[in-house]
């Protein structure tokens, strides 16, 4: 069927909307993307309703919270409407959306996670069979909820030589492993633009390092980066997983602006050659997606540290940007049908696990 996903990042940079035709296994078609950047006030207002549920022991309803769950569910029905008109697609055609929400807090070593987004009210504004609220379920059955991908990249890279690993570069980073004989292995391996663009931010008041020209100026101080790296989640086995505010620029606080982005660049890189020491095995390929694949010195650097020169997206003929919203209207598929979203290797739940709440117009 013709289906609808929609990623909402960490960054808040935007939403991105793509749309497949897929049959939740093998058949994987892109048909359309579209990414739609939020507004100053809107990333503020995103930011704000984060950091307040930050400070919560469990979900709970607030003023702050619930504007920006409005404002979530209003955008990304814009975001829908729009990619339609321009796919020239009837949204009677479209059998799901799969709506992702955005994260203002991932906690599930308390037991939850944090997705907001009314789904319902998406399903009513546009038409189509919304699945929302993908990761509770994972967490609720003693899995991390996250990550969720690696069910659609084992899809994507189907036909490719094994063992590879798709590293995904968003503001947290992830890595999925696909093995020879199918089997998949997939954890956070630590912060991946978050942290840069957190350090940018303040420096220059910049959104990002473009072309990772600050941190290609600067040197990496590696008694930071050696104080960062000594954090007991670099050790755990996986599968496990990450919040965006589990780390924080202090440590490179009194660097200049650019030893500081090279610092936490080359954080990121040294937390992918770490992650990769916990895979069953050396991976062929190193495939990249999310925003992290735009910054050459985080790619040479990763590179230097891994031993493996990252491939980006584009190179297999894939959009970069949109692999995370087709996987979730890839997994929206599978939960129409009742197929597992999350898996042991994957969130550490015991047993394949579908998930996702449907709401039906």
């Amino acid at each position: 069927m013709l289906a609808i996903g929609l990623m909402s990042g960490t960054s808040l940079d935007g939403i991105d909307a793509a749309l497949i035709e897929t049959d939740g296994e093998a058949l994987v078609r892109p048909v359309a993307f579209r990414g739609e950047a939020y507004s100053d006030a809107a990333r503020a207002e995103l930011a704000e309703a984060t950091r307040v549920a930050l400070t919560y022991d469990r979900p709970r309803a607030s003023p702050p919270v619930d504007a920006a769950a409005q404002l979530i569910t209003r955008t990304h029905a814009m975001a829908v409407h729009k990619l339609l008109r321009e796919a020239g697609v009837e949204a009677a055609d479209v059998g799901v959306i799969g709506f992702h929400g955005q994260t203002v807090a991932h906690r599930p070593d308390r037991g939850w996670t944090w997705q907001i987004g009314d789904g319902a009210a998406l399903a009513a504004a546009t038409g189509i069979t919304t699945v929302a609220d993908f990761r509770s379920a994972d967490v609720a059955a003693g899995g991390q909820g996250a990550p969720l991908l690696p069910v659609y990249h084992a899809a994507l890279v189907a036909g490719l030589e094994k063992p590879v690993a798709v590293l995904n570069l968003g503001g947290v980073a992830n890595v999925t492993y696909v093995g020879a004989d199918g089997a998949l292995v997939a954890f956070d391996t630590g912060p991946a633009n978050g942290l840069v663009d957190d350090w940018v931010g303040e420096a220059s008041g910049a959104r990002f390092d473009q072309g990772g020209a600050l941190a290609a100026a600067g040197r990496v101080d590696e008694t930071v980066l050696t104080a960062m790296l000594d954090h007991p989640f670099f050790d755990e086995a996986p599968p496990k997983s990450l919040d965006r505010s589990d780390f924080t620029i202090q440590p490179a606080r009194g660097l200049s602006a650019a030893d500081g982005a090279a610092t936490l660049t080359a954080f990121t890189a040294e937390t992918v050659a770490l992650a990769l020491r916990h895979l069953p095995d050396r991976p062929r390929r190193l495939l990249v997606v999310g925003g992290g694949r735009h910054n050459p010195t985080m790619l040479a650097m990763i590179a230097t540290r891994t031993g493996i020169v990252p491939e980006t997206a584009e190179s297999l003929g894939w959009n970069g940007d949109g692999v995370e919203a087709e996987g979730f209207a890839y997994m929206a598929v599978r939960t129409l049908r009742g197929l597992p979203i999350s898996f042991p290797g994957t969130t550490g739940v015991a047993k394949p696990l579908t998930g996702g709440v449907i709401h039906r117009v």
